[in-house]
């Protein structure tokens, strides 16, 4: 890479990332146009010890990202890293049980003595919101302090790290984020080139696309309606019409919420005739997040709607056809946000090694891999970030950062699955788009924060 380019790409990955910092909203008070930091170079996460306390001690990891994405790759390189510099110290390392089964057994989990240490969890009120209410994570917020990690983890980038009486974006530090995320369109370029589609950039172009697609006799929109990506797709129609007051009255209560608004009434209707239409499967209701990334990766989907996650995985595993990406068309607003949390058992035994981890995993140099390997690191040497595909993701994230909208399950406890359950039965006809918008309201509002 010359030195003109890698300077270029240097300034757009922090400045996205500062960006985004900056338009993201605490629940005090509406999103702030606040002036963006300099760009300087990446601190450096406070050092680790060279020397555990104790010799034959295990720390206990929990994720669930796949080895082969850009997440899993860059935590193995950290388990070198804090094995070598930690001696007598074994990491177990698990990312057997999946994003489903920790989100629904984290709470029993980690009132157990089966708890790891250190865990990767979703953030959010409905997520590590309610576990901080429940007195199951450590608060973190001097070992922030005094490790300096609230000078990486900045601005807006704090908003999903920090809970006040189970909301977040103010209080205590009770996770670190250590990467940024947002949903997009996959595209399968071999597809649309040999369909004569142009990659869209309206809602009716995008419109125009499926119906090709469709009458060639293929499925436009890989999806998985048994888990969270059906209903990313219905918030993606909703943000089409909404503006930064919805956003901000359905995530943060600045208001009360109308579930029949013009934005909520748009997203059900749509999303209902784009199984009519034949855009979306209607047996992808019994597809999860990992058949829909199979099933684009095999290239037998033109698209495949979904978040930065898979970005690195796709990197690695898709060899049969080019692929791409873009925003999804028309869209001022997006879902994304920091990405999802290290957490910290409050029952653990090793804090000490517990925040090691979390500080190895926030050091440049394992930022740098994850940034490689398709990431969106919080804290790497931008210049050493060659790929150009990688350059891809971080110019669309730059474009991406203005319209942060953080995820439709976040705002009460248990919405994920009541948004699961009525986007189910949206698609499979059981509930019309008026039925659905009244059963979410009705969930909303009977358990958000009050």
């Amino acid at each position: 890479m010359s030195a003109k380019v890698s300077k270029l790409l240097s300034i757009i990955l922090a400045g996205s990332l500062l960006l985004f910092a900056c338009q993201s909203a605490a629940p005090t008070q509406a999103p702030a146009q606040t002036e963006a930091p300099q760009v300087t170079e990446a601190p450096e996460a406070t050092e680790a010890p060279t020397q555990a306390p104790a010799e034959n001690r295990v720390l206990k990891v929990w994720h669930y990202e796949s080895d082969t994405g850009a997440m899993g790759k860059s935590w193995l390189a950290a388990k070198e890293e804090f094995e070598a510099t930690h001696p007598g110290v074994t990491v177990e390392m698990d990312n057997t049980k999946g994003f489903e089964e920790i989100r629904q057994t984290a709470s029993m989990v980690l009132n157990s003595d089966e708890a790891p240490d250190v865990m990767e969890y979703n953030k959010g009120n409905a997520t590590a919101g309610l576990l901080s209410q429940q007195g199951l994570l450590a608060d973190m917020t001097d070992e922030v302090m005094k490790r300096g990690w609230d000078k990486i983890v900045v601005g807006g980038l704090q908003t999903t790290s920090r809970y006040e009486n189970g909301v977040m974006g103010s209080g205590q530090w009770y996770g670190v984020t250590n990467y940024g995320e947002f949903v997009m369109v996959y595209y399968n370029k071999d597809l649309f080139e040999q369909h004569g589609v142009e990659v869209p950039t309206t809602l009716e172009e995008l419109e125009a696309a499926m119906d090709k697609f469709v009458a060639a006799g293929l499925v436009p929109i890989a999806t998985g309606a048994s888990e969270y990506p059906a209903q990313q797709i219905f918030y993606e129609l909703v943000l089409s019409k909404a503006d930064q007051d919805l956003i901000d009255s359905y995530q943060l209560y600045k208001s009360p919420v109308d579930f029949h608004n013009e934005a909520f009434t748009f997203g059900a209707e749509k999303m209902a005739e784009w199984v009519e239409k034949g855009y979306i499967e209607k047996n992808s209701t019994s597809m999860g997040a990992e058949d829909m990334g199979l099933g684009f990766e095999s290239g037998q989907y033109p698209m495949m709607i979904s978040g930065s996650w898979w970005y690195g995985r796709l990197m690695t595993e898709i060899t049969g056809f080019d692929w791409g990406i873009f925003l999804f068309p028309g869209n001022q607003f997006n879902p994304g946000s920091g990405g999802n949390l290290w957490v910290v058992a409050a029952n653990s035994e090793n804090k000490d090694l517990a925040y090691d981890w979390i500080d190895i995993t926030l050091s440049p140099k394992i930022q740098t891999i994850m940034g490689n390997e398709g990431g969106l690191p919080v804290n790497a040497n931008a210049e050493e970030i060659t790929d150009p595909k990688v350059q891809e993701l971080v110019q669309a994230f730059k474009e991406f950062s203005p319209g942060a909208a953080f995820y439709p399950d976040w705002p009460a406890p248990g919405l994920y699955d009541a948004l699961v359950s009525n986007v189910q039965e949206l698609i499979n006809g059981t509930m019309t788009p008026a039925e659905m918008l009244d059963a979410i309201d009705t969930f909303y509002n009977e358990n958000k924060p009050q």
